[in-house]
């Protein structure tokens, strides 16, 4: 018995063994056939391209390979259609440049598209004048890390999404750099993703747009000058925690939009000189903590539509408007924040204000229901109408108060 063991031990060993010594590495030089190598080569083989040009599109790979970039070399799709098609496990992609594909929105023309693929690392590839850069379907434990993604078109329908992920589960996110794209990030029905320490900037619609995408996380990433920063829209069960949230301007822009969110958390962000810090809309249960709100136009646009939300410990300086709503009713929670224009006073020095703070003042009601009122700002007028509501408050929201306002703003390193 202890014989056959034995034998059976060294034989799968030996097929082991037998397998490595199998995988071979192949060069390639500009002017040889990307996809007749892949065709030519066994799973587990490693295919390295020296530097140069390689003008080839439509590559398709159905096998686990290792393609290797020497010098970052280019391989060019000439503008048309996909530059590098997978449906394996598998398959690692790296170091190389990808440019010039197709523009086709019937078939999503994309630098490297997989399918049905598991375990594939893609990283530190850059990909220049693709329509969408990474696209992925029906894909599972991929990673996709150090990539540099650009767009030069100049209007949203000219570009497709950087990072695209559709029906994908189990993912990591990290550390690419995207910008010029209609979304730097696109993820719809994924599951269980994280999206981590990424540079996500002047995107022409989104940075980062998660639609039916539950149990994800995004942590860490800078979203700068976007047409808005994220959009979470009929997602549940988020965290999204220390990410910045820069320099997004214009009519309709945000830091975050939320839109039918459930049961989530933002912990530890920075809102800086957006539009609007964070719209909400239709979201419930949702922890906002340890945020900092800093000379958006408005941090924070609260509709009536959004219930069981709690606002605690968080930070609100320099602000045109802290906070607005478009109702009357609130049903959300606001405590043990700090706001920079409060005027209240702490005599029993517990840095509590004595007083309760009312976020909401009434021209940010008016603005609110008469957009072109905001010509008025810093008017006399202005001022006069806030005093009054603050004496007999009549017309902002009765419960949208912050019972115990810190008197200093927290110190969140």
């Amino acid at each position: 018995m202890k014989t056959s063991v034995r034998f059976l031990f060294f034989v799968l060993v030996g097929m082991l063994v037998s397998s490595i010594s199998l995988s071979k590495t192949i060069l390639l030089k500009p002017g040889t056939s990307i996809q007749k190598a892949v065709d030519a080569a066994s799973a587990g083989d490693t295919l390295i391209l020296k530097s140069g040009v390689y003008r080839e599109n439509g590559i398709v790979i159905r096998k686990s390979l290792t393609i290797l970039g020497e010098n970052r070399p280019e391989i060019d799709g000439q503008g048309k259609g996909n530059i590098l098609i997978i449906a394996a496990d598998q398959v690692r992609i790296e170091g190389l440049k990808l440019s010039n594909t197709g523009r086709s929105t019937m078939d999503d023309s994309a630098g490297i598209k997989f399918f049905d693929s598991k375990h594939c690392v893609i990283k530190n590839n850059l990909l220049e004048n693709t329509f969408f850069g990474l696209h992925f379907s029906n894909s599972s434990d991929m990673t996709i890390t150090e990539n540099v993604l650009i767009s030069n078109a100049e209007r949203e329908y000219q570009t497709g999404n950087g990072i695209h992920l559709w029906k994908c589960k189990n993912n990591l996110i990290t550390n690419n750099q995207v910008s010029g794209h209609r979304d730097g990030v696109y993820l719809e029905f994924v599951t269980k993703t994280e999206v981590e320490d990424n540079l996500v900037s002047k995107n022409k619609r989104y940075g980062l747009h998660f639609m039916f995408s539950h149990e994800n996380s995004y942590r860490r990433n800078t979203f700068r000058g976007n047409g808005a920063g994220v959009a979470v829209m009929y997602t549940k069960n988020m965290v999204m925690e220390n990410n910045r949230f820069e320099e997004n301007w214009g009519a309709s822009s945000y830091g975050i939009l939320l839109k039918d969110i459930s049961d989530s958390k933002v912990i530890g962000n920075t809102f800086l000189k957006n539009t609007v810090g964070i719209y909400m809309e239709g979201s419930s249960r949702i922890e906002f903590e340890g945020n900092t709100f800093r000379e958006n136009g408005w941090a924070l646009k609260l509709m009536a539509s959004c219930d069981q939300n709690t606002f605690k410990g968080n930070n609100f300086t320099q602000n045109t408007f802290d906070m607005s709503s478009n109702g009357s009713v609130v049903l959300n929670t606001i405590t043990e924040n700090y706001w920079d224009k409060y005027e209240g006073y702490d005599l029993d020095k517990n840095y509590v204000g004595d007083i309760p703070y009312r976020p909401i003042n009434l021209y940010s009601v008016i603005v609110e229901k008469i957009p072109a009122a905001v010509i008025l700002w810093r008017s006399f007028m202005v001022t006069l109408l806030d005093r009054m509501e603050k004496i007999l408050p009549t017309l902002t929201p009765d419960q949208m108060i912050d019972q115990s306002p810190k008197m200093r703003p927290y110190d969140f390193g």
